[in-house]
């Protein structure tokens, strides 16, 4: 078990469960809320973040590990298209590349790994020998101008890997409960809307064994060919979708596994009694 310390743990990191799901309709990107700083010190705090890049481009960011790592870098790429937008003269000229003027995702990921990198060596000069997580893992998502949205996985170190058809969806966190249910019935032609209610299984199960997950949970979709999300929404411990979804879930769990015949090894004249 880690021990933790302020929002750092001392041998892990504070858990989290994030996933993106990029399918053919669209992607579907959602972040628990939950902090963990010691049994005394859970609180809320907001990982899911629709980032102002201007209009025609949506910017979604999830992230989970060191939260000073992550807003750290959060805050200089949104001061950099601050200062890129209003220089002394109110010019644009000049101004440094930003995910205000990235010509490609692909490109606002590479921006945003090297922030994140910059970020984690910044908090690591500053804590010195401390045995101090500054791990930090962002799942990146969106579109520029209506074009097919695209979705990262951006390490610590900056280096990044992109969901692809063949596995659409990509999770960071607290991530090994909720995989099964994402592995057996997320395919690439899967529609939005179902995409979401499996997440939000795999979200329900995480939460079930893994205390350090848990609500408000936030959503965001992005259909393909639009260039605004078509939801951004906050799922509460008042949601009634959310809480038939995990009643249902449970009980069909419950009923599965009871309508799977006893196993057959040694079982004594169909008693279904081990010897």
């Amino acid at each position: 078990m880690s021990v933790q310390h302020g929002q750092f743990s001392v041998e892990g990191e504070p858990m989290t469960y994030c996933v993106g799901i990029l399918v053919r309709d669209g992607l579907a990107m959602l972040a628990d809320t939950r902090t963990n700083a010691g049994l005394d010190n859970v609180s809320s705090y907001r990982k899911l973040r629709v980032i102002d890049a201007g209009p025609g481009r949506t910017m979604v960011v999830a992230s989970a590990g060191s939260l000073s790592v992550t807003q750290a870098a959060m805050t200089r790429l949104t001061d950099a298209m601050l200062l890129a937008a209003v220089g002394e003269d109110g010019e644009r000229a000049g101004a440094p590349e930003t995910l205000a003027t990235a010509p490609t995702m692909f490109r606002a990921a590479t921006l945003i790994g090297q922030a994140l990198h910059a970020a984690r060596a910044a908090v690591d000069e500053a804590v010195g020998g401390d045995r101090i997580s500054t791990s930090a893992t962002l799942l990146f998502g969106g579109c520029i101008a209506g074009r097919k949205p695209r979705l990262f996985l951006i390490y610590a170190s900056g280096n990044f890997i992109e969901c692809q058809p063949d596995t659409p969806y990509l999770q960071i966190g607290e991530h090994k409960y909720g995989k099964p249910i994402l592995d057996r019935v997320v395919q690439y032609d899967t529609p939005i809307a179902e995409a979401v209610k499996v997440a939000l299984i795999s979200f329900t199960s995480t939460m079930r064994s893994n205390l350090a997950v848990g609500l408000p949970i936030d959503l965001m979709v992005l259909r393909s060919g639009e260039t605004e999300p078509e939801l951004v929404h906050r799922i509460t411990d008042d949601d009634d979708y959310y809480r038939e979804l995990t009643e249902r879930w449970s009980a069909a769990m419950r009923n599965a596994t009871a309508s799977i015949p006893l196993p057959p090894y040694g079982a004594a004249a169909g008693q279904g009694v081990l010897v």
